[in-house]
């Protein structure tokens, strides 16, 4: 296992009527990647621990969220500023979670959570991973009635957690956290 620091936990429990978001934490972890990171290298860190690249990408300020798959953004140049949690119909509020993410670092996004980059330098870029067995992510938009996001939510409610963590492998963190989350 890397000699790295625990996963930072943050709990977005409650949905709103436009996002299920999860009882399960983000998880982000600082500074894992190798030194200059590339999608090379951050996959060949990354996809060992049974997550596969689905994809490279930018700035996305879509508020989105998927409910079929768990995602992994491994971030490789610049950084960025991610407000979860919510989507575009919902009122901003004191309860606001902003990450910043830099080069170097992976966030992982449970099923259900809404995500957007609110800001980004202009080089931000990351890779995003999957965990093995994930059909193809789809792109909820924070938009839905509540009987559509009240059946996305059970959608990714169902989501599997995968058998290993995307950075520290079988019997890393994420596993134990979600597991525990999950029964509360």
């Amino acid at each position: 296992m890397p000699s790295i620091s625990p996963p930072e936990q943050y709990y977005i429990k409650r949905s709103t009527p436009y996002v299920p978001n999860s009882p399960l934490p983000v998880l982000v972890y600082r500074s894992v990647l190798p030194p200059d990171p590339d999608p090379t290298s951050a996959c060949e860190t990354i996809e060992p621990n049974n997550w596969f690249k689905g994809g490279v990408f930018k700035h996305y300020r879509s508020h989105h969220f998927h409910s079929v798959t768990h995602e992994c953004y491994a971030v490789f140049k610049g950084h960025s500023r991610l407000l979860l949690g919510r989507g575009p119909l919902d009122p901003e509020n004191e309860d606001d979670l902003l990450l910043e993410l830099k080069k170097g670092d992976a966030i992982v996004l449970p099923a259900g959570v809404a995500h957007c980059s609110v800001e980004s330098s202009d080089d931000y870029e990351y890779v995003g991973l999957y965990p093995k067995g994930s059909p193809h992510w789809d792109n909820n938009f924070c938009k839905s009635n509540k009987e559509e996001t009240q059946e996305k939510e059970a959608n990714a409610r169902a989501v599997p957690i995968p058998d290993s963590d995307p950075i520290f492998g079988i019997g890393g963190p994420l596993v134990g956290i979600w597991k525990a989350a999950a029964t509360q």
